[in-house]
């Protein structure tokens, strides 16, 4: 096979005994790599219930079919895969870097982390060398520190790892896995599972080639897209990075500011990229295979957090920013600094905290509860405390560690209305109130709420549509984004170029052919990109998932934008968002309850899931 390794490697971490199975070309071409690829094989190792902590709920490792190739930015991905502890549904998350680069080297596709292993360890694969390593003396260590560690251990600085810290070993639900050292697999808790298994780190050494199919024409496929990503449609992430995003955002009121109480921040200047870029960035990188270079290094050079250095996106910048209403881009910082030495992911924590805060303005927390943390809104010094809290499991930090859904249910109270969250996943850093189409994206997302499974909120900001209203037509629209985003991800291509692929899917489908050699038409593309996301409603729907799990957070439905803008007063009812469901049902192919008919599955070749869903098409016809 060309571009593919053409290989799966499944490790069982209670015994340490390992088994390589061939990727056939059909199933490559039908899952492609990355998400999709990650799906099939966990609906295939995976049963129905799987308590996401125990031992039977697979971890699944993915590469892309570029990776390891001079592919921009697609060379250097992976993806991991696994039932969620947060939403107990689909949890992926994607990480870029040199890390993905590295295993498929090795002559990976995908590798299959099963059970749990009795003891702490780390698998050493050394291309066809797999084994599993003593890992205790590197618990309790930082990802930073074991990266370090097993690099020292091994005795080879350019061993690539991948690692949790100490909120995926004491298994916050937010925890994240952490690759060259600032890079991470963020959302819906991959490090938690890792941690379930005693699993505290992977290391990689691959010194195979990855061949693709036309060598010739594909470099001249790859000087044209290296121009293209020095063009306009990068210039955004190539000068100030997603912070750009604080004043856009703001001047629309679309800035979710103090848990959505607002959607415009008055320190949102202090927190811009404008001024993060002017006084904290020292340094932009790039990845393996990267022509863009966005991974903007922050350090801060004086006050009580000097020193502190962390790579910097719009994401967390919200999260610890409007979102806490800290204005302080030094304590920002540290907070995220701090998410990478706990390995936790930033946003979550981030949107964690401005929920606590929340529930302390409200009387819901008082002092006693939270260790004597004072958590106004805009109090720096107490949100970078709890950080640390979160990260130890300590004190309130403990519940807090569960997440907002699982943490406002033991708190009680009423903090539930409190809670932004989608699927038990926290929300991300666009007030959807004002963004109508947008909020559609993140109703159905399989993965809960998040703005990278679809892109609409591009849609709305840009004004493409009308954004406060709510209509039919809008489903087809975010469909269509979602099936490239799917595809984006299955390939693991940086998402910040998909500007520079003009003509979409056609531009993808070349892209795979030159590398792989395995034909693909743009529509064959565009139709794997509905499959794979038919694959994530199928596994959610097959965990028990329900048209009521396509919500929005209780706010987006009851608190209209306050602030004096162009967003005022907007807000979604249970009217908009059932109209927009409807509609994204029958768009879909699915029964009015959001289940794939047996005809669309036998139309996208998933005949054999037909079992999800059977018995629950029959129930809809009864009622």
């Amino acid at each position: 096979m060309f571009g593919y390794a053409g290989r799966i490697l499944r490790i069982d971490l209670s015994t340490g005994k390992t088994k390589v199975s061939p990727l056939s070309v059909e199933y490559a071409k039908k899952y492609i790599g990355g998400i999709g690829l990650g799906m099939a094989l966990l609906l295939e190792n995976s049963e129905p219930g799987v308590d996401p902590l125990s031992p039977e709920n697979p971890l699944i490792l993915t590469t892309g079919p570029f990776s390891g190739t001079m592919a921009p930015t697609g060379g250097n991905g992976h993806a991991f895969v696994a039932k969620s502890p947060l939403t107990n549904g689909v949890g992926e998350a994607k990480s870029h870097g040199f890390f993905g680069s590295e295993l498929k080297r090795a002559g990976y596709d995908a590798v299959i982390f099963e059970n749990k292993a009795e003891k702490p360890v780390y698998v050493w694969i050394d291309d066809d060398s797999v084994q599993l390593m003593d890992a205790k003396h590197l618990w309790g260590k930082s990802p930073k520190e074991t990266e370090d560690a097993i690099r020292e251990d091994l005795g080879d600085y350019y061993i690539r790892v991948a690692s949790i810290g100490l909120a995926g070993e004491k298994l916050a639900r937010v925890a994240a896995i952490i690759n060259d050292t600032t890079r991470a697999a963020g959302r819906t808790g991959m490090g938690t599972v890792m941690g379930s298994k005693n699993l505290k780190a992977i290391a990689v050494r691959g010194t195979k080639d990855v061949s693709v199919a036309k060598p010739e024409e594909f470099m001249e496929f790859v000087k044209m897209m290296h121009e293209r990503m020095k063009g306009p449609a990068t210039v955004k992430y190539r000068t100030l990075g997603t912070p750009l995003n604080v004043l856009v955002h703001n001047s629309l009121g679309a800035l979710p500011t103090r848990n959505f109480t607002n959607a415009v921040f008055e320190g949102a200047e202090k927190v811009s990229g404008e001024y993060l870029n002017e006084h904290f960035v020292v340094k932009i990188n790039g990845c393996s295979s990267c022509a863009m270079r966005c991974e903007h290094i922050a350090v801060v050079p004086e006050g009580p957090y000097k020193g502190t250095t962390t790579r910097v996106e719009y994401e967390p910048l919200w999260s610890f920013g409007p979102h806490c209403g800290v204005d302080r881009m030094d304590a920002i910082l540290k907070a995220m600094e701090l998410c990478n030495y706990y390995g936790l992911d930033s946003l979550s924590t981030g949107n964690i905290v401005g929920f606590a805060m929340d529930c302390y303005e409200h009387g819901i927390l008082t002092k006693e509860d939270t260790d004597g943390l004072e958590l106004e809104f805009g109090n720096a010094e107490a949100m970078v405390e709890l950080v640390h809290k979160i990260g130890k499991r300590e004190g309130i930090g403990d519940i807090l560690a569960e997440g907002v859904k699982r943490a406002a249910e033991k708190i009680g109270k009423g903090a539930e209305k409190f809670a932004n969250h989608i699927k038990g996943l926290e929300m991300t850093g666009y007030d959807i109130r004002g963004l109508k189409t947008a909020a559609l994206g993140y109703a159905v997302s399989f993965r809960g709420a998040d703005h990278n499974r679809h892109g609409a909120y591009g849609l709305d900001l840009k004004g493409t549509v009308d954004r406060f209203k709510v209509e039919k037509g809008r489903a087809k629209l975010v469909i269509d984004l979602e099936n490239l985003y799917t595809i984006i991800d299955s390939l693991i291509i940086c998402k910040f170029s998909r500007g520079t692929y003009y003509e979409g899917f056609k531009d993808l489908a070349k892209y795979y052919t030159l590398v792989t050699g395995i034909e693909m038409t743009p529509e064959e593309l565009e139709r794997t990109g509905e499959r794979i996301n038919n694959l994530g409603r199928l596994f959610n729907i097959r965990e028990g998932f329900t048209r009521k799990d396509d919500h929005l957070p209780p706010k987006i439905m009851s608190t209209p934008i306050p602030d004096d803008t162009v967003s005022k007063g907007s807000y979604i009812t249970q009217e908009e968002l059932d109209l927009m469901l409807d509609d994204y049902y029958a768009t879909r192919g699915w029964t009015k309850e959001g289940v794939p008919t047996l005809e669309k599955l036998k139309e996208l070749g998933l005949e054999d899931l037909a079992y999800i869903v059977e018995g629950k098409i029959q129930t809809e016809k009864g009622d």
